[in-house]
């Protein structure tokens, strides 16, 4: 002992280094990109590529992913740290065949697109209760393993009873909301 101070030879790594989620879930709509599907009622399918790395509806309205979402995705597929994490769409959309054309067609680099990159997909209607048991039994991971973000509260607050981290972030996946759904999942493990 120096002081008050207990010397140690222990190193604890700070919160970022300690272990990453198992499976990080994406709600669609308005989280990953946006807008609604329902929005485009009237226009939707097919859909067209831009330059631009946004698309095109029927109607001419452009969908574009949000916040840092294409970043986030490349890096959960290519960076090594993330090799054992899992990708997981949840979605409750009105329009799922739309949703799957466009996890087609949306590209995150390094030839990957929304679709290549996906682990699991739930995307039907019903609760993201539904979703997360179905992944859980898919995946054998534990809840308590998962981290999850939506733009609607209310199905954080559905979901997170079950274990799950749950991050609500009503202006889609920015790179800000990513790094405090990492900290609050590694503050709870």
């Amino acid at each position: 002992r120096i002081g008050t101070f207990q010397v140690s030879n222990s190193f604890r790594p700070p919160v970022m280094a300690t272990r990453r989620p198992l499976v990080v879930a994406l709600d669609l709509d308005a989280t990953v990109w946006y807008p609604e599907m329902y929005h485009l009622w009237g226009g939707g399918a097919p859909f067209k590529k831009q330059v631009n790395g946004t698309l095109l509806d029927s109607r001419g309205t452009q969908v574009y992913l949000m916040g840092n979402t294409r970043n986030i995705i490349r890096d959960l597929k290519t960076q090594p740290e993330w090799a054992q994490t899992k990708l997981a769409y949840c979605s409750c959309t009105d329009e799922p065949s739309w949703a799957d054309e466009c996890l087609q067609k949306f590209e995150v680099g390094d030839g990957i697109t929304l679709k290549s990159a996906a682990d699991f997909e739930e995307i039907y209607k019903g609760g993201k209760t539904a979703h997360f048991r179905a992944i859980h039994k898919k995946s054998g991971i534990p809840y308590e393993d998962m981290l999850f973000f939506d733009n609607e509260n209310h199905n954080c607050t559905s979901v997170r009873p079950l274990g799950v981290t749950c991050i609500h972030c009503p202006k889609g996946l920015t790179q800000e909301i990513w790094e405090r759904g990492l900290r609050e999942h590694a503050q709870r493990q």
